[in-house]
């Protein structure tokens, strides 16, 4: 069995360290062209260099979306982009045109090309093809079972990856290839500026009632007939590495640190107990209850374990998660005992605070005892938003760990 790899999102290079911290073996993060993520921040190029060194410092991967659809018009910039990648020595660059292909190719001869899900490659003639052409993994589509995935995987040669998401959001179109977002706001989503318009609240009425609307509201807040439901395979991740994937993708270029942390965390330790354990791991209701405490819609397996049909998400657009993060680590006093912290939610004297962390004392619990602010005045209730306090504590905290209440 392949090394299996944990791959999570970046939009900045804020999220980027939160993602390594909390156990990521790889990251995939998006220039400032080329990418279907053009509403994250994203990386200029001297940013990605920065970013490579700090990755491969710490002896991870990191991986660049280049995964529109591309015009004509774009070749030419392309050419100097992914030569330019290649200078800086990116580990893959992930693609979906085969015009980018095959100009990657040629412009970043030392690169691994990684096809992208957007291109969706369902069957195994298709993932041989791309093998083929060079490809050293596919990203496959989210419309496959794991059977299909496992037929895929005994028709490759060994050499060549296999990568699939099991967690976080999914489009309610194919693959990604959606028209919605340009039809209503002229932003196309396979050029990266996705409006997510299947998350918005719709209503329905018949041309020929005199335009009254149908009454099929799920409750005062409307139906959401395009809302899909995200993707939670944190209790199959044996059957998912028993299918032949290798790489355990992390959907959320555009979700915040705080849950980005959550789920890494949560997926680091139930990707190290499997690997311990075998599939007694799912035993432990921590890996679920963790990805419980951020927000999230209604989960589903989608497709991987048969055809399934309870994958939109009608009730609401989000559900609000069991944790709010509080704030964020910023260093620890050994000698004083105090944790140096920046506020990100309202908590005051006598609250109590679990710690997210990839530590051995992650969910244990800080009574607010005392807090002082940058003059050491103490402090009864902290409002004052990214204000920097401190906590006294016993727990020998690290920077990057997270409060939440």
């Amino acid at each position: 069995m392949k090394k299996l790899e944990l791959l999570a999102p970046c939009g900045n290079f804020s999220k980027l360290k939160t993602a390594l911290y909390y156990g990521a073996d790889a990251v995939y993060v998006g220039g400032k062209a080329f990418s279907l993520r053009t509403f994250a921040d994203n990386f200029t190029i001297d940013e990605l260099r920065d970013a490579v060194k700090y990755t491969h410092d710490r002896g991870k991967r990191i991986y660049i979306t280049a995964n529109i659809y591309a015009k004509n018009s774009d070749f030419e910039s392309a050419k100097e982009y992914f030569k330019k990648l290649d200078e800086i020595g990116v580990d893959a660059i992930i693609i979906s045109d085969p015009g980018l292909f095959v100009i990657a190719k040629e412009y970043a001869p030392n690169t691994d090309l990684h096809i992208s899900t957007q291109a969706n490659t369902l069957n195994k003639y298709s993932a041989k093809f791309w093998a083929d052409l060079g490809a050293k993994r596919i990203i496959l589509a989210r419309e496959l079972s794991l059977a299909e995935i496992k037929e895929i995987r005994e028709y490759l040669d060994d050499s060549i990856e296999l990568e699939a998401f099991v967690h976080g959001a999914m489009c309610i179109s194919y693959s990604g290839r959606c028209l919605l977002s340009d039809y209503f706001s002229n932003r196309s989503s396979n050029r990266g500026a996705c409006v997510q318009a299947c998350r918005w609240n719709y209503e329905i009425r018949e041309k020929s009632s005199n335009g009254e609307f149908y009454e099929i509201s799920e409750d005062e807040r409307g139906t959401y007939i395009l809302n899909s439901k995200d993707l939670n395979l944190i209790n199959y991740l044996d059957e998912v590495s028993k299918s032949g994937v290798c790489s355990f993708k992390i959907e959320g270029r555009m979700k915040s640190e705080y849950y980005l942390a959550t789920i890494i965390n949560a997926y680091r330790k139930a990707i190290d107990s499997y690997l311990e354990l075998g599939s007694k791991y799912k035993e432990n209701s921590l890996f679920l209850n963790e990805v419980m405490k951020t927000n999230h819609r209604a989960f589903t397996t989608a497709y991987c374990l048969s055809n399934n049909s309870e994958t939109v998400n009608y009730d609401d657009t989000q559900s609000v998660g069991e944790r709010t993060f509080i704030a964020l680590v910023l260093g620890y006093d050994k000698e004083k005992k105090l944790a140096k912290v920046e506020m990100r939610n309202r908590f005051k004297i006598g609250d109590k605070l679990e710690i997210l962390s990839p530590n051995s004392y992650h969910n244990k619990v800080i009574d607010v005892n005392e807090m002082f602010d940058e003059n050491f005045a103490q402090v009864e209730d902290a409002k004052k938003v990214q204000q920097i306090l401190f906590i006294k504590t016993e727990i020998e905290l690290s920077e990057g760990d997270i409060l939440r209440k």
